[in-house]
């Protein structure tokens, strides 16, 4: 008897967990909708996709959204680039080649990369890699994509490598011994076998990779600039949908007014933009993953 309350208590707790999660969802969903709704009864949804500006905070009103979302692209497209080769390249490495020690060493010397703060990586994007690549690039701006996607990049590294390590360290001996057995390299192993026996979980890695790149706020906000401009010319200024927001959050903005509902349209477009890109890449990971029994 005593046993079966137990399991009644662990099991609605667990209940309870599940349900917070889904409520805070639905919160937040909710939130963004109403506001979102007032904020389209003065601005019509065809001009809120279509213009292609975006200046409510200006005296000549224009409600674009396309600008803050090619700059968010724009940004996370070169994090990705970024972070997907270097990370999957240091998973197969600690996974593959490296002994014990040395990944016990390298792995949470790594992982120190994802407690740096933000605002960190903002300013070393700033200061450091800006300069760096105005030597590349003289033409490049002060404030740029580049410099705020690379930093991005670097920050999403321990995500990638760390995710993409235990699924290459959780693929079965058996694959590895076969095929070495087959007479392949240590290359042809974790390339031709391995990577693809691992593809679930580093495509999981690289969708948590995006929603993280996609949601920073501090690097682009301090290192692309807060220009909304429509363009995929990583040395422009760009703004991001986030880098909006906090500009509107920490401004001078009537609570209530047209421009500061601006915030809850443009959090709408990015929770639509994250789960239509959450799906897709939900969609690629069942289509093309590896099944092995």
């Amino acid at each position: 008897m005593m046993v079966k309350t137990k399991e009644r208590i662990i099991e609605g707790a667990l209940w309870l967990c599940a349900a917070v999660t889904v409520i805070t969802t639905v919160g937040i969903l909710w939130v963004l909708l109403s506001q979102s709704l007032v904020f389209f009864r003065d601005v019509s949804i065809i001009e809120f996709l279509t213009d292609p500006e975006w200046t409510p905070l200006f005296a000549d009103k224009h409600f674009g959204i396309l600008p803050l979302l090619s700059g968010t692209i724009l940004t996370t497209f070169v994090a990705i680039a970024v972070a997907l080769p270097l990370g999957i390249m240091i998973a197969i490495y600690l996974s593959e080649y490296a002994g014990s020690r040395t990944r016990n060493i390298f792995k949470p010397m790594l992982e120190v990369l994802a407690a740096v703060p933000t605002v960190v990586y903002g300013f070393f994007a700033l200061t450091v890699v800006t300069p760096f690549l105005k030597t590349i690039f003289p033409t490049i701006s002060t404030f740029n994509a580049l410099s705020a996607g690379i930093v991005m990049g670097v920050m999403i590294i321990p995500m990638v490598s760390s995710l993409s390590e235990d699924a290459l360290h959780a693929v079965p001996k058996s694959l590895r011994e076969a095929s070495y057995g087959m007479g392949a390299t240590r290359y042809q192993t974790a390339f031709k076998v391995l990577v693809p026996a691992a593809s679930s979980g580093i495509i999981v890695s690289v969708i948590l990779a995006l929603s993280r790149a996609i949601g920073e706020t501090m690097i682009v906000a301090i290192a692309a600039g807060q220009q909304p401009n429509l363009t995929f010319n990583p040395l422009e200024t760009v703004e991001t949908i986030t880098a909006y927001i906090v500009q509107v959050s920490l401004g001078d903005v009537p609570y209530g007014s047209i421009e500061y509902r601006t915030i809850f349209a443009a959090g709408l477009t990015l929770f639509v933009f994250t789960f239509i890109l959450n799906n897709i890449s939900f969609f690629i990971r069942k289509r093309y993953q590896e099944k092995y029994e």
